[in-house]
């Protein structure tokens, strides 16, 4: 009795969440993934509590989320997504330099940065190499990167903002916005007590005084690296 041969199947596609607070951007990335035989767009989200929610009860394969998000930051929520999926590839794509955020997306447990003005050809690129388990940054921030993790050189260039922690960076450039304490503390969701400590130890490792110093300093920083809101 003649069989037919089973055709081999082709392999499932990647699924893909993204994670960006404004409707046109993920509706854009959505098409440019929807473009791509080998993958597809499982799910969209606007915040992070959105996304953590779906990645609880979804097996996306990759999570492409912007760093400025309304309720928490895409770092925070790359640690809290490592938390209840270890390993599972978050690439961040945002309109912030990379140079601000590469290093510790990547210490935030992420594999990759992408700006967006990189383009759909570039994404694709940065989705698979990300996907095929390895890590994405520009070329230039590649050698900056290499040289940090190994030591060879010191942190953020030696950028005393560098050595601020995920959180204190957070406050940092809030206050850098012109937020109040009691507005970074409703922004953050952390008790005012909290930001004042955050205050405190930015002002020490920064080596600055005063209060109204800080926010100088604070406001000077976000203006010259376009770290304002996204």
């Amino acid at each position: 009795m003649n069989r037919k041969k089973n055709s081999p199947a082709s392999p499932a596609k990647k699924r893909i969440l993204i994670v960006d607070d404004h409707p046109m951007m993920r509706q854009g990335l959505a098409q440019l993934v929807g473009n791509e035989p080998d993958l597809m767009v499982c799910c969209e989200a606007e915040n992070a509590s959105q996304a953590m929610e779906i990645v609880s009860k979804t097996r996306p394969d990759l999570v492409l989320a912007d760093i400025a998000l309304p309720d928490k930051s895409g770092l925070e929520l790359i640690k809290d997504i490592q938390a209840i999926r270890p390993g599972l590839a978050v690439l961040v794509i945002s309109m912030h330099d990379e140079s601000l955020y590469a290093e510790r997306v990547l210490r935030a447990g992420g594999r990759g940065y992408i700006m967006k003005q990189e383009g759909g050809r570039k994404l694709m690129e940065a989705i698979r190499h990300v996907l095929s388990g390895q890590i994405y940054v520009s070329e230039n921030m590649s050698a900056k990167i290499l040289e940090i993790f190994s030591g060879r050189r010191s942190e953020a260039g030696g950028s005393p903002v560098g050595n601020l922690s995920d959180r204190e960076f957070e406050v940092f450039q809030l206050i850098g916005q012109g937020k109040s304490t009691r507005e970074i503390s409703e922004r953050l969701h952390i008790s005012v007590k909290t930001v004042e400590v955050h205050r405190v130890n930015i002002k020490t490792k920064l080596k600055i005084a005063t209060a109204p110093e800080l926010i100088r300093h604070a406001v000077r920083w976000v203006e010259s690296n376009g770290a304002g809101q996204a």
